[in-house]
Protein backbone atom coordinates (compact mmCIF):
# COMPACT_ATOMS: atom_id res chain seq x y z
CA UNK A 1 0.00 0.00 0.00
CA UNK A 2 1.39 3.58 -0.73
CA UNK A 3 2.15 5.88 2.07
CA UNK A 4 0.63 9.26 2.74
CA UNK A 5 2.86 12.20 3.12
CA UNK A 6 2.78 15.60 5.12
CA UNK A 7 4.11 18.76 3.88
CA UNK A 8 4.16 21.89 6.60
CA UNK A 9 5.76 24.62 4.02
CA UNK A 10 7.28 27.56 5.46
CA UNK A 11 8.99 30.33 4.02
CA UNK A 12 12.35 29.30 5.64
CA UNK A 13 11.91 25.18 6.50
CA UNK A 14 9.70 22.35 5.85
CA UNK A 15 8.46 19.79 7.84
CA UNK A 16 7.78 16.93 6.93
CA UNK A 17 5.94 13.37 8.07
CA UNK A 18 5.16 10.14 6.36
CA UNK A 19 2.81 7.13 7.27
CA UNK A 20 3.49 3.67 7.56
CA UNK A 21 2.78 1.56 4.31
CA UNK A 22 -0.27 0.49 6.28
CA UNK A 23 -1.26 4.02 6.46
CA UNK A 24 -1.95 3.88 10.13
CA UNK A 25 0.71 5.71 12.10
CA UNK A 26 2.32 8.95 10.84
CA UNK A 27 5.89 9.56 11.67
CA UNK A 28 8.16 12.73 11.21
CA UNK A 29 10.47 12.05 8.34
CA UNK A 30 12.58 15.19 8.53
CA UNK A 31 12.84 19.15 8.34
CA UNK A 32 14.53 20.23 5.13
CA UNK A 33 15.27 23.97 3.82
CA UNK A 34 11.93 25.53 1.99
CA UNK A 35 14.53 25.72 -1.08
CA UNK A 36 15.03 22.35 -1.62
CA UNK A 37 11.73 20.59 -1.07
CA UNK A 38 10.50 20.08 -4.54
CA UNK A 39 14.00 18.16 -5.31
CA UNK A 40 13.37 16.50 -1.67
CA UNK A 41 10.57 15.19 -2.82
CA UNK A 42 11.27 14.18 -6.33
CA UNK A 43 14.38 12.23 -4.33
CA UNK A 44 11.81 10.75 -2.17
CA UNK A 45 9.32 9.44 -4.81
CA UNK A 46 11.56 7.56 -6.68
CA UNK A 47 12.32 5.62 -3.73
CA UNK A 48 9.06 4.89 -2.14
CA UNK A 49 5.46 5.03 -3.49
CA UNK A 50 3.06 7.49 -2.39
CA UNK A 51 -0.27 7.58 -3.01
CA UNK A 52 -1.10 11.33 -1.56
CA UNK A 53 0.25 14.61 -0.47
CA UNK A 54 -1.01 16.72 2.65
CA UNK A 55 0.16 20.28 2.47
CA UNK A 56 -0.97 22.58 5.71
CA UNK A 57 -3.36 25.68 4.54
CA UNK A 58 -2.97 28.41 7.25
CA UNK A 59 -6.03 30.04 8.50
CA UNK A 60 -6.77 32.78 11.17
CA UNK A 61 -8.85 31.96 13.96
CA UNK A 62 -11.77 33.62 11.80
CA UNK A 63 -11.14 30.74 8.81
CA UNK A 64 -10.14 33.95 6.58
CA UNK A 65 -6.09 32.47 5.45
CA UNK A 66 -3.19 33.78 7.14
CA UNK A 67 -0.50 36.17 5.90
CA UNK A 68 1.78 33.22 4.87
CA UNK A 69 -1.26 31.39 2.85
CA UNK A 70 0.03 33.50 -0.61
CA UNK A 71 3.58 31.66 -0.20
CA UNK A 72 2.28 28.66 0.25
CA UNK A 73 -0.19 28.69 -2.21
CA UNK A 74 2.86 29.59 -4.68
CA UNK A 75 4.07 26.08 -3.21
CA UNK A 76 1.13 24.34 -4.36
CA UNK A 77 1.19 25.75 -7.49
CA UNK A 78 5.07 24.77 -7.91
CA UNK A 79 4.11 21.03 -6.23
CA UNK A 80 1.70 20.36 -8.87
CA UNK A 81 3.69 21.96 -11.68
CA UNK A 82 6.50 19.26 -10.78
CA UNK A 83 3.91 16.35 -9.97
CA UNK A 84 1.16 16.98 -11.72
CA UNK A 85 -0.38 13.26 -11.15
CA UNK A 86 -0.08 13.56 -7.37
CA UNK A 87 -3.00 13.77 -5.30
CA UNK A 88 -3.04 16.95 -3.44
CA UNK A 89 -5.06 17.45 -0.21
CA UNK A 90 -4.96 20.70 1.88
CA UNK A 91 -5.81 20.28 5.44
CA UNK A 92 -6.19 23.25 8.08
CA UNK A 93 -3.09 23.78 9.99
CA UNK A 94 -4.41 26.01 12.74
CA UNK A 95 -2.86 25.03 16.35
CA UNK A 96 -0.42 22.45 15.10
CA UNK A 97 2.85 24.23 15.74
CA UNK A 98 1.24 24.39 19.29
CA UNK A 99 -0.18 21.43 19.83
CA UNK A 100 3.69 20.57 18.63
CA UNK A 101 5.29 22.79 21.27
CA UNK A 102 3.28 21.71 23.77
CA UNK A 103 3.66 17.78 22.86
CA UNK A 104 7.55 18.56 23.02
CA UNK A 105 6.87 19.56 26.33
CA UNK A 106 4.55 16.74 27.46
CA UNK A 107 6.90 14.17 26.63
CA UNK A 108 10.30 15.93 29.06
CA UNK A 109 12.19 17.99 26.32
CA UNK A 110 14.26 19.69 27.79
CA UNK A 111 14.38 24.21 27.10
CA UNK A 112 17.06 24.10 24.46
CA UNK A 113 15.34 20.85 22.55
CA UNK A 114 12.27 22.58 22.43
CA UNK A 115 13.59 25.89 20.84
CA UNK A 116 14.97 23.94 17.76
CA UNK A 117 12.01 25.04 15.29
CA UNK A 118 13.22 22.40 12.80
CA UNK A 119 11.94 20.10 14.85
CA UNK A 120 8.88 21.91 15.52
CA UNK A 121 7.97 21.88 12.24
CA UNK A 122 8.27 17.99 11.64
CA UNK A 123 6.23 17.19 14.88
CA UNK A 124 3.37 19.64 12.97
CA UNK A 125 3.54 17.60 10.09
CA UNK A 126 3.03 14.57 11.69
CA UNK A 127 0.50 15.64 13.60
CA UNK A 128 -1.48 16.98 10.45
CA UNK A 129 -1.20 13.65 9.15
CA UNK A 130 -2.21 11.71 12.09
CA UNK A 131 -5.13 13.74 12.46
CA UNK A 132 -6.19 13.32 9.03
CA UNK A 133 -5.28 9.53 9.39
CA UNK A 134 -7.83 9.67 12.31
CA UNK A 135 -10.60 12.05 11.32
CA UNK A 136 -10.53 11.11 7.05
CA UNK A 137 -9.59 7.66 6.66
CA UNK A 138 -11.43 5.59 9.01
Amino acid sequence: MPRILSIDYGQKRTGIAVTDEMQIIASGLTTIPSATAIDFLKDYFSKEKVEAVLIGEPKQMNGQPSESASIIKGFVTHFTNHFPDMKVIRVDERFTSKMAFQSMIDSGMKKKQRQNKALIDEISATIMLQDYLTYNKF
